[in-house]
């Protein structure tokens, strides 16, 4: 499924959906790489995110780029907008919790990278995956590259479209459950979200593949209070930059 959208918006994307925007290049050129980075592998909740992103090689280089990691979150998201204005084509998908439970995170990540990839595939030629793996099944040539996120420019816009789609994703969640305060930590293993997640159990945002998810749901693999389904942002929901 397509979506052209404004610049000044984005889509948070359901498991099986993804957000594409592109300019309309008939066919790929293999002069073009795309950029491939994830946010969220470690987390005990919410998605993995994985972005694709293709420059245009007509527009201004962007300055500042970096791995998001190293950026604040102010910074990112002065970045993201200039990304999206100037990609030639960029990609999101989300992998949710229940997928990463059911095939493990691995294999999440893998399928994450496989989809932002083939939405940009009818305008690059090759791909430029961050790690050392490439996943299976790609539409395009592709290489791995070990701390790509630190030396590649796409890759770096990347790991900022992905880390800051998660990261509003995850606020978006605290509203739907704000004593596990995921505005804090974006779900990561931190002394609060630990001791949130002993007091009132996982809710169904939590991966319980996860090891401290599953202490909390008890030895016997017990349900916490939360027996009815998480909702989850709606597919078209816009989060404004």
């Amino acid at each position: 499924m397509k979506r052209s959208i404004s610049p000044a918006a984005v889509v948070v994307p359901t498991t099986q959906d993804a957000l594409f925007h592109d300019s309309p290049i008939p066919i790929p050129d293999s002069r073009l790489i795309a950029g491939v980075d994830e946010a969220g592998r470690g987390p005990l909740a919410g998605p993995v995110a994985v972005a694709a992103v293709v420059f245009d090689p007509s527009k201004p280089r962007i300055n500042g780029l970096d791995d998001s990691k190293q950026l604040t979150a102010e910074r990112r998201e002065q970045l993201y907008a200039r990304i999206v204005e100037r990609a030639l084509a960029w990609s999101v998908v989300l992998i949710d919790s229940e997928e990463i439970d059911r095939i493990n995170i691995y294999q999440a990540t893998m399928l994450g990278m496989r989809r932002a990839v083939e939405g940009v595939a009818h305008v690059a030629g090759f791909a430029r995956i961050d790690g050392n793996r490439v996943p299976k099944g790609l539409p395009c040539p592709a290489e791995a590259l070990i701390g790509g996120d630190a030396l590649d420019r796409a890759i770096m816009a990347a790991s900022i479209v992905a880390k800051v789609t998660r990261d509003r994703l995850m606020h978006a969640l605290h509203a739907q459950h704000p004593e596990y305060r995921f505005d804090q930590h974006k779900g990561y293993a931190t002394p609060v979200h630990l001791a949130a997640l002993r007091t009132h159990g996982p809710c169904p945002q939590h991966r319980r593949s996860f090891a401290p998810v599953r202490r909390a749901l008890g030895i016997d693999g017990s349900q916490s209070r939360w027996d009815a389904p998480c909702v989850a942002p709606a597919d078209g929901l816009l989060l404004a930059d």
